[in-house]
């Protein structure tokens, strides 16, 4: 089953999404229009609008739909955003597949055109007149752009804890999917309680989601990655499979000399830590902290009425720690 399918029910206010995603980045300047709808067209899971939305059910999503839909298109921006430049800070030439808009039209423009999301989701949630929406979205961008910061700063550092990893994906993930719901709530005029709860499953969620990205950078395929295999350890990314592998010095010892020694990190000067790797429990363990995570996620929304949205967000958390590609 693919993700899409448990919440196959949204599919006409997702396409309404699209569509409104499609005119918020339309662009007098031609080179701005052509490399944001590449990034639009390149698809994605689109699941903080999805978020958003099944977060509004637990309040009065249609009084408030516009508002509703202001805040999912705002969101998934951002989210564009952040990819676009994430693509440039770790020099990447694909995503999902496809060619980066980095590797299509060069670092400073794709820069600009991240910028020029980011000024778009700005414009897109000034629709929304409620105060509460701006503040909360206020701090959490900048904690997203603390995250990416630190993101920045850690690579190539084999010096970290887990306690600094777990800060970085909260920043770097989580936080923006906990948003995406705290906010859908909050939209639609749902309770305080329930809008933090919402939250606090969607954090739980963000986090269980990143690790598993950060778990099929080392265990699917070139194919369903749509970029090359072990592509986060070629950059300098310190994920939780590399942190867990490294308790045992030899595997430490092994990273040093490939950061020391390479200028250009390829596949082939991975390969003996690969092949380590998945000799040690350490994709086993980052799994078993996925499922804490998705456990926690579940325990958060016990207390939401039940709803048809209540079953959708707990077969989406099922489906985030079954998760291989």
């Amino acid at each position: 089953m693919k993700l899409s399918h448990i919440y196959g029910y949204l599919k006409k206010d997702m396409k309404d999404i699209d569509e409104r995603l499609a005119d918020s980045i339309e662009a007098e300047h031609t080179v701005l229009r052509d490399a944001s709808m590449h990034l639009l067209q390149a698809g994605g899971k689109r699941i903080r609008p999805v978020f958003v939305l099944l977060a509004a059910s637990f309040g009065d999503e249609k009084t408030y739909e516009e508002d509703i839909k202001a805040v999912a298109v705002a969101l998934e921006l951002i989210h564009m955003a952040t990819l676009v430049h994430d693509d440039v800070v770790d020099d990447a030439s694909l995503r999902r597949g496809e060619a980066t808009i980095k590797s299509l039209y060069g670092n400073r423009v794709a820069m600009y055109t991240g910028d020029y999301m980011l000024a778009r989701a700005l414009e897109v949630i000034t629709t929304v007149q409620n105060p509460r929406i701006h503040q909360i979205l206020s701090k959490t961008l900048v904690k997203v752009v603390e995250g990416e910061i630190s993101q920045i700063k850690e690579k190539f550092n084999v010096n970290q804890s887990l306690k600094d990893y777990l800060h970085r994906i909260k920043r770097k993930t989580a936080l923006l999917i906990a948003t995406s719901c705290e906010l859908g709530a909050v939209a639609a005029g749902a309770s305080t309680k329930d809008a933090k709860r919402l939250y606090r499953y969607g954090y739980h969620v963000g986090m269980s989601f990143q690790i598993i990205d950060d778990l099929l950078d080392f265990t699917a395929s070139t194919e369903q990655l749509g970029k090359p295999a072990g592509s986060d350890l070629m950059q300098g990314n310190i994920t939780l499979p590399i942190l867990f592998a490294m308790e045992d010095d030899t595997f430490k010892g092994i990273l040093e000399e490939t950061f020391r020694t390479y200028d250009v990190i390829d596949e082939t000067a991975i390969a003996p830590l690969l092949l380590k790797l998945h000799q040690s429990d350490a994709v086993e363990r980052s799994y078993q902290l996925s499922n804490r995570y998705l456990e926690k996620s579940l325990n958060d929304i016990q207390m939401l009425h039940d709803h048809s949205s209540k079953k959708t967000l707990q077969m989406i958390a099922a489906f985030i720690g079954k998760r291989r590609s």
